[in-house]
C-alpha cells in the first residue's frame, strides 16, 4: 500500500524543448499499450494553466466479463499523492498560528515512542524513526478491514522506532497517517471536512475527496492486474491509509490542485517554500523530480493495484498526472515515452509481439536457478501453457515469450534468457546482467 518507488529522476536530461506536442503520437502510445493489455489508466498534462492533453486509456471495473471503458471524470485511488494534500493542510494550519514545525508529538499523542523527541518537521520529513506500519507482514491479513484512529494509533505505537529522531531519512506511511490525525484534533474536524473546506471546494476539484468503498455508480475505478485476463485485486479499506493514501482524484483535478498549490493559492510562499527544501532527498510532503536539467516537484502514489504520479516543473509551468489502475509494463518506461512524445524527442513506440509456445517446450525452462551473483534463487514452473518465475522469498510472476528463449515480465522490466544446452538463464532487469545456473 502507497509505497510506490519514483523513477522518473534523471531520465530525461537529453530532452530537447518544443511547445508543439505530438498528440497524435501520444495516442498512439497509449492506445498500442492499452489494446496489448499493458497499461489502464488517465493522463492529464497542463501548461500555464491550461489543459494541452488528456486522455482516459482502458478500463474502469469489468462487469460480466466485459471491460467498462473508463472517461475524463473516471476517479482513482492515488495513494501516496494524498502526502502532498495532507502537508498543504498542516501548512496552512501553521500559516494560522495553530501549529509549528516545532511542535512535538508528544502535544497529541504521548503513548508513541519518542513522542516527546518527535517534531512536526521530523514528520513531514520522514525522520521520526517511527516504524512503517505497512512493511509488516499482518498488515496484508488487516488491510482490508476497517480500523479506527484507536486501533490505527495502537498498530503504530507497539512497533519499536527503527532509529533515534532526526537520525536520518526513512519512509514512513506511519508519519502521515499521524499528521492527518493531527489535523482532526486541531481543527475538530474529519480530515474529509478538512480537504473539503482547505482545498477542494477552494480551487474546485469537483472530484476529489477521500475515498470509501469503490462505487462503480460514482464513477470509481477498481485496480487489477494482468495474469493472461485482468483480474480485479482486493481493496484497501480506506479508513487505514488516512493522511498517508486515502485520497481518490482525477488527473485534471490533480494537475489543477498542483498548480494552485504552486501559485500560493493554498500556502503562503514562506511555507511552500518549506515545503520544497529538500533533506535526504525529501521535501516535506514533496519529492523531487528532475528532468532536462530543470527540477521538479510532486509525489508518487501506489495502493492495491493502482500507480500514479502527480508531477509540477516551476521553470516550464508544467504539470502532469498520470492514474493507473491496472499496469503490466514498467511504469516508469510509460512515462519517458510520453514525455519523450511531448519534448519532441526520438521515441520508438514498443513492440508486443508475444509469440506462442507449446506446454511441452516449455518443460525444457522449468527448474531451481541459482547465482553468484545474487544472493538468491530463481525457480521456473509451468502452469498449463505458462511459464512463472519465482525469486526467493517474494511472490510468482508470469512470463511472457518474445521469442524461443527469451521470457519477459514487463510490468518489472525483467528478461530471462535460456540456454538449455548449457542449463543457464540471463537475468536482466535495470540494467543489471546476471547469470543463474539450473540446479540439476
Amino acid at each position: 500500500m502507497i509505497k510506490f518507488m519514483l523513477l522518473i529522476v534523471t531520465l530525461f536530461s537529453g530532452l530537447s524543448f518544443s511547445q508543439t506536442i505530438n498528440t497524435a503520437k501520444i495516442d498512439s502510445l497509449l492506445n498500442l499499450l492499452s489494446s496489448s493489455n499493458k497499461v489502464s489508466g488517465s493522463i492529464s498534462i497542463s501548461k500555464g494553466g491550461t489543459n494541452v492533453y488528456k486522455k482516459p486509456f482502458g478500463f474502469s471495473y469489468i462487469k460480466d466479463g466485459i471491460l467498462i471503458p473508463s472517461n475524463d471524470s473516471t476517479k482513482y485511488r492515488i495513494g501516496s499523492i494524498t502526502k502532498i494534500f495532507t502537508a498543504t493542510m498542516i501548512f496552512q494550519l501553521i500559516d494560522e498560528g495553530k501549529l509549528s514545525l516545532s511542535s512535538p508529538l508528544s502535544k497529541f499523542f504521548p503513548k508513541i515512542p519518542n513522542a516527546e523527541k518527535i517534531t512536526l518537521s521530523n514528520l513531514l520529513y520522514h525522520r521520526s524513526g517511527i516504524h512503517n506500519f505497512t512493511d509488516d507482514k499482518e498488515y496484508l491479513d488487516y488491510m482490508v478491514h476497517p480500523k479506527t484512529r484507536d486501533e490505527m494509533l495502537a498498530i503504530i505505537s507497539k512497533r519499536k522506532p527503527d532509529f533515534k529522531p532526526d537520525q536520518k531519512t526513512s519512509y514512513s506511511n506511519s508519519n502521515f497517517i499521524l499528521l492527518g490525525y493531527i489535523i482532526e484534533q486541531v481543527t475538530q474536524k474529519s480530515y474529509e471536512q478538512n480537504l473539503t473546506e482547505r482545498i477542494t471546494s477552494k480551487i474546485g476539484l469537483p472530484n476529489t475527496y477521500t475515498g470509501k468503498k469503490i462505487d462503480y455508480n460514482k464513477n470509481e475505478s477498481g485496480s487489477f492486474k494482468f495474469e493472461n485476463q485482468w483480474i480485479q485485486l482486493p481493496e484497501t479499506d480506506m479508513s487505514i491509509p488516512g493522511g498517508a493514501g486515502a485520497i481518490v482524484s482525477t488527473p485534471s483535478d490533480m494537475t489543477r490542485f498542483i498548480e494552485a498549490l504552486f501559485s500560493c493559492k493554498l500556502t503562503s510562499k514562506e511555507s511552500l517554500n518549506q515545503m520544497q527544501t529538500l533533506k535526504d532527498g525529501f521535501g516535506m510532503g514533496l519529492i523531487p523530480i528532475p528532468f532536462y536539467k530543470k527540477s521538479g516537484f510532486g509525489h508518487n502514489g501506489g495502493i492495491d493495484g493502482f500507480a500514479s504520479i502527480l508531477a509540477y516543473f516551476p521553470e516550464d509551468s508544467l504539470s502532469i498526472a498520470f492514474c493507473c489502475n491496472g499496469v503490466n509494463y514498467l511504469f516508469n518506461d510509460i512515462l519517458i515515452g510520453i514525455l519523450k512524445i511531448y519534448f519532441n524527442d526520438e521515441y520508438k513506440l514498443p513492440d508486443f509481439t508475444v509469440i506462442t509456445l507449446k506446454p511441452e517446450v516449455l518443460d525444457k525452462y522449468t527448474g531451481i536457478y541459482s547465482s553468484k551473483q545474487l544472493p538468491l534463487k530463481i525457480t521456473i514452473s509451468k502452469n498449463k501453457s505458462q511459464l512463472f518465475g519465482q525469486a526467493t522469498g517474494q511472490a510468482s510472476f508470469p512470463l511472457t515469450p518474445s521469442s524461443q528463449n527469451i521470457f519477459k515480465f514487463e510490468q518489472a522490466g525483467i528478461v530471462m534468457e535460456f540456454n538449455t544446452e548449457k542449463n543457464e538463464m540471463i537475468l536482466n532487469q535495470n540494467g543489471g546482467t546476471y547469470l543463474f545456473i539450473r540446479e540439476k
